[in-house]
């Protein structure tokens, strides 16, 4: 009866109703199918009356329920300006008043809204209720959430300090190994640190008032409002906790603009903050999130992913940026290292970021590690072209360590933490046997010492005194061997390769000995002339002989205490014996006065050989 108001409507039935009986009473219409048509019309007519009456009784107690339950609603809006920092009554009491809302808008709903406008009306104003109280749901959740976060857990983040790895610069100073080593003892102490730890980030206690709050805003068909200001809340927390990381956003240009000192600081709070937020925050915020959401199916997951995508990108755009940077040698551990953080955090992300809802993260993280993969071991492949390209125009000073060795020698012996990451980098995709990367690893790495020695011959072809050719030569392999042998990266070399370089510094020492006392032996050799002219002669041709030695080979360095002491024990042996053998056959002939040196003399010179700093000989111990 469109048109006719509701009291009308019921009035006009009610006036058909009795036409229909007065109609009945008459007698005038007597044809059967006339009055059984009337009388099914009036029982129809009956049972719309009654009808009526039952709806608008209903819609009685409908709206009498509405306005109490508002009443409630709109007074402890008044009187608490956080309700859920009441007390438990008055949470339990505002609950009930919008679940009682809840029930009548969907009982309204549930109506057939054209018999009656007064129960849409009820319909639009528990609708306008519920709005109203979802927005203060909104508020509480936020206030709810901002008094009760736990403080950032800094104690499960060790930042390290920023150290430089090595970057060898030809004739430049390499820093010492003292460092170096430091860098690999705090590498490993940090990668203790990545152990699962779960904490409440939020105080345990009010997850119920959230879950309460999260199930009336569902029931009420508002979960997309409660997600957003949930979600809302944590991307906010989570940015905030990149801040309180160090984390900044960088472009790809940003990164590789940076100076490499500032670029490595940069990767090492990266490495950390990455592992906080993952491993740490974001698997708390799962086990929050499904206390809170886990009975409404992938919707937990779902906010879980929204939440945390855009710190997590912005973490991830960094690595991508670093990945992509230019192939230098100094980059590499830098690199493996990421990679690793990345390989470790790969369970995390997998349960974190799950099928299609979290695909993007994921697809971008495994692309990631993919990439730092990719350059590290071009990087580790080219090291030996890097190394073969470290040429010299001058001869390194006194014969000493030169930088590039103890670059390389360093550079090498961090491996031996890196030789599980290494072997899977180096591995064709379709190998199991993981001997073969090692294998990959150890070719590698034999193949650069080979590399470096061949750098070395190369350099020690600018000296021009052939025994400090062969002190340099022997100082440097000693190293090499003695570094490796000492180290976790010999497994990568074996014992055949320690005994072959132990043969080559040999050698290199025997060839200097030979070269440096050859000559000044052949003087104390008894040729059989005995002229005193001849005598004096080789008395004073020996004497500037060892005079020469002692003048070069005091500034000459051999560091090795040891080597040095064996060097110095071989040239007593060989020259000592001779020269008092000498002395004594020519004294009875020329005189002590043509000797100028006896034999302690010279043992004392010769124990300054190969110290590194120059010596006068002190002429005072004469006969």
């Amino acid at each position: 009866m469109a048109g006719i108001p509701d009291g009308g409507a019921h009035h006009v039935i009610a006036a058909v109703h009795h036409l229909v009986k007065a109609l009945e009473a008459t007698k005038i219409l007597s044809d059967d199918n006339v009055m059984r048509t009337l009388a099914d019309l009036d029982t129809h007519l009956s049972k719309m009356i009654r009808l009526n009456e039952a709806e608008a009784e209903n819609i009685r107690e409908i709206e009498t329920r509405l306005m109490s339950a508002q009443h409630t609603i709109m007074s402890l809006h008044s009187n608490h300006s956080r309700i859920w920092d009441s007390t438990c009554v008055v949470v339990l009491e505002y609950l009930q008043a919008v679940a009682e809302v809840q029930r009548l808008a969907e009982t309204l709903q549930n109506m057939p809204l054209q018999r009656s406008s007064r129960s849409k009306e009820l319909f639009d104003r528990a609708h306008s209720i519920l709005q109203m109280a979802m927005a203060r749901l909104q508020e509480e959740l936020i206030h709810i959430l901002v008094q009760n976060k736990q403080r950032f857990a800094h104690e499960c983040v060790s930042l390290l300090s920023c150290e430089q790895n090595p970057i060898y610069e030809e004739e430049s100073v390499v820093p010492n190994e003292d460092e170096l080593f430091e860098n690999a003892s705090q590498r490993e102490s940090s990668s203790i640190e990545t152990e699962e730890y779960v904490m409440d980030l939020i105080h345990p206690d009010v997850i119920p008032h959230i879950k309460s709050i999260a199930d009336v805003m569902f029931a009420s068909g508002y979960n997309q409002e409660f997600c957003q200001a949930f979600c809302g809340f944590w991307r906010d927390t989570f940015a905030e906790y990149l801040t309180i990381l160090d984390v900044k956003q960088f472009s790809i240009e940003d990164v590789l603009q940076m100076e490499w000192k500032y670029l490595n600081s940069r990767i090492r709070m990266w490495r950390h903050a990455i592992k906080s937020i993952i491993s740490i925050h974001l698997a708390s915020a799962k086990r929050l999130f499904n206390q809170v959401l886990g009975e409404h199916g992938h919707i937990s997951s779902a906010c879980l992913i929204e939440a945390s995508k855009a710190p997590i990108l912005c973490l991830l755009n960094f690595g991508q940026a670093v990945s992509i940077g230019p192939h230098k040698p100094e980059w590499l551990y830098c690199l493996l290292d990421m990679y690793e953080v990345l390989a470790a955090l790969v369970p995390d992300v997998d349960a974190l970021f799950p099928e299609e809802i979290g695909s993007l993260v994921r697809v971008e993280f495994y692309e990631l590690l993919r990439r730092l993969g990719d350059s590290a071991t071009v990087i580790f492949k080219e090291l030996g072209n890097h190394v073969a390209s470290c040429s010299s125009t001058t001869p390194f000073p006194n014969g000493g360590i030169h930088p590039l060795t103890k670059y390389v020698i360093n550079y090498i012996m961090c491996f031996a933490e890196y030789g599980d990451t290494l072997n899977l980098l180096l591995q064709a995709p379709d190998t199991v046997n993981s001997d073969v990367g090692q294998n990959a690893v150890a070719t590698h790495l034999q193949s650069l010492t080979l590399i470096l020695e061949a750098n070395l011959h190369e350099k020690s072809n600018l000296y021009k005194e052939s025994p400090l050719k062969h002190i340099f030569l022997m100082n440097n392999i000693h190293y090499m061997v003695q570094k490796i042998w000492d180290s976790k990266i010999v497994r990568y070399f074996g014992d055949d390769w320690i005994r072959n370089h132990v043969g080559k510094f040999r050698k290199h020492a025997m060839c200097y000995e030979r070269v440096t006392w050859r000559s000044i032996l052949a003087l104390l050799r008894d040729d059989g002339r005995t002229g005193k002219a001849t005598l004096k002669a080789r008395c004073r041709d020996f004497t500037a002989a060892f005079e020469d030695v002692h003048k070069n080979q005091t500034r000459w360095r051999v560091p090795d205490p040891r080597l040095r002491e064996d060097l110095r024990i071989s040239a007593s042996k060989a020259v000592i014996p001779a020269y008092r053998n000498f002395v004594s056959k020519i004294t009875s002939l020329i005189g002590e006065k043509h000797i100028k040196y006896t034999e302690q003399d010279l043992e004392t010179y010769i124990l300054d050989l190969l110290e590194g700093s120059s010596k006068s000989l002190n002429h005072s111990r004469k006969r």
